[in-house]
């Protein structure tokens, strides 16, 4: 079938809504939905926050009856299969929505194409790939999980202008400002996991939470490769595990071992970082932050698992006895691209991307 002159408009609005519940869907993508009906919006809806109800049941909820003989537009395809609730696909049929615009091909085997039969089978137009590279981008976490059963890998540095991350033996040290950090917070209100090493955590003793007014139910789970198990106990991250959890990547039968579990602690075996994406994402987590440090940001770089490198860089050298950065802006490998660069007061951040092909879902 082909598009109208609209179709893009409006997916465009529906993928802007996916957006605002990005890393509060649990297990489920945030899509977004709008309900138009002689060139109206009669109903928008987005993925609930922990993935339920789903934005097409919202959106055809706010049209009502007037959604008979409406089109609807939706970021991925609809859902086929009865799980706490019946099959999206369905809903739309029984509403009486006469064609449907989607932006992306589900790949989850227990949709993939049959949200689309149904409503073909029913006598509704449907027509697919509108916006298709935009959905991509936005839906990007959990199709990573779908097709490459694991997360999608974002690594975040914070380098000096002289290319450094930190100086020795000095703890955390301010190398970007309060707009930087504040963004940092944001990302991670969006992320299902937050990834250091042990000597990040040994070193800085940080909280890896969120610290923004109204966000903080929003923290994701803290995770520390801590291969024999020598995370503090009297330090932030065991004394806030029962709050907000932490899992610690190590040998569950060192010493330490039950203590930390008594402090809250999961001890997680992995013997490698591909190994533990996998079991990340068995799950459910569909995107994880790198942030720290060295070692830990070189090691994911190895082993090709970053897919996407946001660089901050604050306006000061940190001089003698620095933590070189295992990237700066003029070392970039040659298959990311940059797609962002935005200031934040002084500093400067850069994102860069590798291409994720989704053509598969599509």
């Amino acid at each position: 079938m082909s598009a109208s002159p609209d179709d893009e408009r409006y997916m465009a609005q529906a993928i802007a809504l996916s957006r605002t519940h990005t890393g509060q869907t649990g297990t489920n993508p945030s899509v977004g939905c709008l309900i138009v009906r002689n060139g109206v919006v009669i109903g928008s809806a987005v993925t609930a926050v922990g993935g339920r109800p789903h934005a097409e049941t919202q959106a055809l909820a706010m049209a009502g009856e007037a959604a008979r003989g409406a089109v609807a537009y939706v970021t991925l395809e609809p859902c086929s299969h009865y799980g706490r609730t019946p099959p999206c696909a369905n809903a739309l049929v029984e509403a009486g929505i006469v064609r449907v615009v989607v932006g992306l091909k589900d790949p989850d085997p227990r949709v993939s194409g049959k949200g689309l039969a149904i409503l073909q089978s029913a006598g509704i137009e449907v027509v697919t790939g509108i916006l298709q590279d935009q959905s991509c981008d936005a839906l990007r976490a959990y199709l990573m999980r779908q097709m490459k059963a694991r997360p999608y890998v974002t690594l975040k540095l914070a380098v000096s202008t002289d290319g450094m991350i930190g100086r020795r033996g000095e703890g955390q040290v301010a190398i970007t400002g309060p707009l930087s950090r504040h963004e940092v917070h944001r990302m991670r209100a969006e992320m299902d996991a937050i990834l250091i090493g042990i000597g990040t955590a040994i070193a800085d003793d940080p909280q890896l939470d969120v610290r923004i007014a109204g966000m903080e139910h929003r923290s994701p789970i803290r995770i520390v490769l801590d291969r024999h198990l020598r995370l503090p106990l009297d330090g932030k991250l065991v004394a806030s595990a029962q709050q907000i959890p932490v899992i610690a990547v190590g040998d569950r039968f060192a010493e330490t071992a039950p203590a930390l579990i008594k402090a809250g602690v999961e001890i997680l075996d992995a013997p490698d970082l591909p190994t533990l994406l996998t079991r990340l994402a068995d799950r459910g987590l569909s995107s994880v932050l790198v942030e720290g440090g060295a070692t830990v940001a070189q090691a994911f770089l190895d082993a090709g698992l970053v897919d996407r490198i946001v660089l901050f860089e604050g306006p000061l050298a940190i001089g003698e006895g620095g933590i070189e950065s295992p990237l700066t802006h003029d070392d970039i490998p040659q298959d990311y691209k940059p797609v962002r660069r935005l200031n934040f007061g002084p500093d400067q951040c850069c994102e860069y991307e590798r291409k994720f092909e989704c053509s598969q879902a599509s």
